[in-house]
């Protein structure tokens, strides 16, 4: 601290420019009245309890398009318009023009009534009757899944189980390998007594969730954030893509108890699905019955699932049919960055392409 040399004209000049861009951004807030997101056009086609099935059909009018429609698995800890977060940013739309159909899977909120689902009535249940609405609203025998992160895990379990209903499995995100040596998350979720916190709070309040998330990395999501929070509102426009994201980030729904007991436990505290140790339902999990195409899609720099989590899956599945594709960004970057956003949809629709 010796060392430490403090400019008070300095200082004084970056306390009154931050007032100015602060009075700035409190005039830019006035002029939004609403933050909207999700704002592709879907079609409910099938409810059940608090899940939506959402129909977006692709462009009709492309020569050449995929014949087999698309259904995406989001997480449940999350809200599936992080896909379709804005019109320049939606990963959904861009698949719309390239032809896709696309089904989307909206898990909704679980509220008290719900505390005794498990992984079985999300997976063989819920999943399992949306393939097959999928399949019939198509009039397709099989559906193409993309699962991202969490909902990539329930995809794989699916896929293992129910494998003659899939006919190309794409997975973003998604940790196979729960305990590589660079996954923060899963040394967090490994040290928390999750059969206390279910007896507690019987479903898991989503606000928990958030923090946890946002105490891997304190510095960068949280005062680094927050300090720069005054440059993203300099405009309407820059300041509406900033509080999409942010609503996105607090719209967490809670998680029914059980189903987050069994994940915690089966996955993260005993890694049992590279281990071939899960049943869902009395039916194995085994991912070596996984034989059809599989792309897996990761983030070099995802924090909450490090590549190493997600390229495990190479050592386990059936195929002989697999690719990997890496985008440089991190776990939401795959989805929203520009970069992501030239390669991400192209390299989607020429693989699904190549295995109608």
């Amino acid at each position: 601290m010796k060392n430490l040399k403090l400019d008070p004209e300095k200082i004084q000049e970056e306390l009154i420019e931050l007032s100015q861009k602060l009075e700035h951004s409190y005039d830019t807030l006035q002029t939004i009245t609403d933050i909207d997101v999700g704002q592709s056009k879907g079609i409910e086609i099938f409810s059940q309890d608090k899940l939506k099935l959402l129909f977006f059909p692709g462009d009709r009018n492309l020569s050449q398009r995929c014949s087999t429609p698309l259904l995406i698995s989001y997480a449940l800890v999350n809200r599936w318009y992080m896909i379709d977060l804005e019109p320049e940013r939606s990963l959904l739309k861009s698949l719309n023009k390239l032809g896709l159909d696309v089904y989307v899977i909206d898990w909704g909120y679980p509220d008290p009534a719900d505390r005794f689902l498990d992984l079985d009535d999300y997976v063989n249940e819920y999943l399992n009757n949306c393939v097959d609405q999928v399949c019939g609203h198509a009039e397709s025998q099989q559906t193409n899944l993309l699962g991202i992160c969490q909902g990539g895990t329930l995809s794989l379990c699916y896929t293992a189980i129910h494998a003659h209903k899939i006919k190309n499995l794409i997975t973003m995100v998604t940790p196979v390998d729960f305990q590589t040596e660079t996954n923060l998350l899963s040394l967090l979720a490994r040290s928390v007594d999750v059969d206390l916190a279910v007896s507690t709070y019987g479903n898991i309040p989503g606000e928990m969730l958030n923090e946890a998330y946002s105490s891997l990395m304190p510095m960068r999501l949280g005062i680094q954030k927050n300090l720069g929070m005054p440059n993203h509102l300099k405009d309407p426009e820059r300041a509406l893509s900033f509080l999409r994201m942010e609503k996105w980030i607090y719209d967490s729904p809670d998680q029914a108890g059980e189903a987050f007991r069994e994940f915690i436990k089966w996955f993260f505290q005993e890694n049992r699905l590279i281990k071939d140790e899960i049943s869902i339902g009395g039916y194995p999990v085994r991912l070596a019955n996984i034989r059809q195409p599989v792309l897996n899609i990761y983030g070099s720099y995802d924090h909450l699932v490090p590549p190493d989590a997600s390229l495990a899956l190479a050592d386990h599945i059936g195929t002989n049919d697999y690719q990997t594709l890496e985008i440089k960004a991190g776990h939401i970057g795959v989805f929203v960055s520009g970069k992501s956003q030239a390669i991400v949809p192209s390299a989607i629709n020429k693989w699904l392409l190549s295995r109608e």
